[in-house]
């Protein structure tokens, strides 16, 4: 079982191996039904026990930061092997009621259908929430979340990153309607099919939807070599 780091009662940390004045919160994008979905998890321990906030915790002494934040995420969701990136470092002197807390900001990209999540030993749930359905989110929260929005509304323009949030098998319209989510802008199809396919980022996997109540549209998968191509070298993808 594992040792809790917060008192339950008073919310002062008691475990003497971690660093206690940084600490790391994650904001996790996911894409579901075409809509960006970010996953918050509601604390079990501390002062803010019953709210909602990002997911995140304390910075081991032995460990370095992005080890850290891989395994805050892997112990508090069960989320692993995922895209991670740093953002920048929080640091308002009110930003923590109990003392001078610097948070390290980290934003991740996943694809929902790989992952089952679940919430950790510090958190008593876990859950997906659309981006208009965001509640009030503990300390500054809220801020790191806009500022992630940000980045990845600038990524997204010069990497192939977006393709970490959709399925193996996708459509033209599913890539479509999540660059107008993270991006928050209405697209031309036609104008947007050429652009992508010009790239040839696409492959054109000759299949089709199944199942499905429309017209069945194509299946496409990112090429994996062209991919990394990209996201090493960059481009300006211009809507």
């Amino acid at each position: 079982m594992k040792r809790r780091l917060i008192n339950q009662e008073t919310g002062e940390l008691e475990d003497k191996s971690v660093i206690k004045s940084v600490t790391i919160d994650c904001v996790i994008f996911g894409f579901q039904d075409g809509k960006l979905e970010v996953l918050l998890i509601k604390h079990a321990l501390g002062i803010k026990k019953g709210e909602w906030g990002l997911p995140g915790g304390w910075i081991k002494k032995e460990e370095g930061i992005d080890l850290a934040a891989n395994r805050l995420l892997k112990e508090l969701t069960g989320l692993g092997d995922i895209y991670l990136e740093q953002l920048k470092a929080f640091g308002d002197p009110n930003r923590f009621p109990e003392g001078r807390i610097i948070t390290i900001g980290y934003y991740a990209l996943i694809n929902k259908e790989k992952y089952d999540i679940k919430a950790g030993f510090t958190a008593s749930e876990a859950s997906w929430f659309k981006l208009e359905e965001i509640p009030e989110l503990i300390y500054d929260h809220n801020e790191i979340l806009n500022f992630s929005l940000k980045k990845l509304r600038h990524r997204v323009k010069h990497a192939p990153i977006g393709f970490n949030l959709l399925p193996e098998k996708f459509t033209l319209l599913q890539l479509m309607q999540l660059y107008e989510e993270i991006l928050g802008l209405k697209m031309d199809k036609p104008n947007f099919r050429r652009k992508f396919l010009k790239m040839k980022l696409l492959v054109d996997l000759k299949e089709k939807e199944k199942d499905v109540s429309h017209r069945a549209a194509k299946l496409y998968k990112f090429d994996d070599r062209i991919y990394q191509k990209l996201t090493e070298k960059g481009f300006s993808f211009e809507f």
